[in-house]
């Protein structure tokens, strides 16, 4: 009797590293437009995310910024062994970024910022100078920071002059959906920053955009409105996961090359065979 093959042991999780701590989930997740706390809680479950962004204006417009919301986000954090990362949503210069951080850093006790300066209404694009300017303060105040930025590779390196040590270009405008809409710049900036940590934040809709940017070499992405917004944030959520695992799992194979023309998988040299 032949003896059954084993199979191969399911792929774990290639951990990264980010500011000295090392993260096994690749999945950075949103806490904003939820249709209830405990469905937060739940897609942070289903998601296995280790990072959960929060908006700090809008949690002070709620009124007080330990209230309900953040009750929920920080005992979903407690259970999935995750951590809080404070953003600056909605500021238009660095000095209110600066000063909204620093708050932050109060309030949550985390000297972890995801930096947002944002320079056109209409885009929600990044700020170039007012992200570099407020990313520069906030390093020399003792902060880790998250820089959200555009796709340019000379914005970029100037982040890193600064002393960020992690990128978070967009795929797309802030909640629009549309997924990696230069994917060409994005394999710029992972060819020409090779040992920096990145993240696509930003623009992505379905998990095959998520699974595209770890294809490309992306170490993690950061989403929200995707799975809020779904019919089912929870199930989103796992689906998202998954996403994120096999595009990280297809990089680490090797994505075959595409090709202009046609390659036989299976060709034949020009040597005479027989159908029977």
């Amino acid at each position: 009797m032949t003896p059954a093959r084993a199979h191969p042991a399911t792929p774990t999780r290639s951990p990264w590293s980010v500011y000295g701590t090392e993260l096994s989930s690749r999945f950075l997740l949103g806490s904003a437009g939820y249709p209830s706390p405990q469905v937060l809680q739940d897609a942070i479950a289903a998601a296995g995310t280790q990072v959960v962004t929060v908006g700090l204006k809008r949690t002070l417009g709620a009124g007080s910024a330990d209230n309900g919301f953040i009750a929920s986000v920080r005992e979903a954090l407690q259970a999935q062994g995750a951590r809080l990362l404070p953003n600056t949503a909605g500021c238009r210069s660095a000095r209110e970024a600066v000063l909204l951080a620093q708050m932050a850093r109060e309030i949550y006790g985390t000297h972890w910022i995801k930096l947002e300066v944002v320079g056109d209404e209409h885009t929600l694009q990044p700020d170039p100078w007012g992200t570099l300017e407020a990313a520069a303060q906030l390093i020399k105040d003792g902060f880790a920071v998250f820089p959200y930025c555009t796709d340019d590779l000379v914005s970029c390196q100037r982040l890193l002059d600064v002393g960020c040590q992690v990128l978070m270009p967009w795929g797309a405008p802030i909640g629009s959906g549309q997924g990696l809409l230069n994917p060409f710049a994005l394999r710029t900036l992972r060819a020409r920053l090779p040992g920096v940590p990145l993240v696509v934040d930003a623009g992505i809709g379905a998990p095959s955009h998520a699974a595209a940017a770890l294809e490309l070499g992306f170490d993690a992405v950061l989403l929200n409105s995707a799975v809020a917004q779904a019919r089912d944030p929870v199930r989103m959520a796992r689906a998202f996961g998954l996403a994120i695992e096999a595009g990280r799992c297809a990089f680490e194979a090797g994505v075959m090359a595409a090709q202009d023309m046609a390659v036989a998988s299976t060709p034949v040299s020009g040597r005479p065979f027989l159908i029977d």
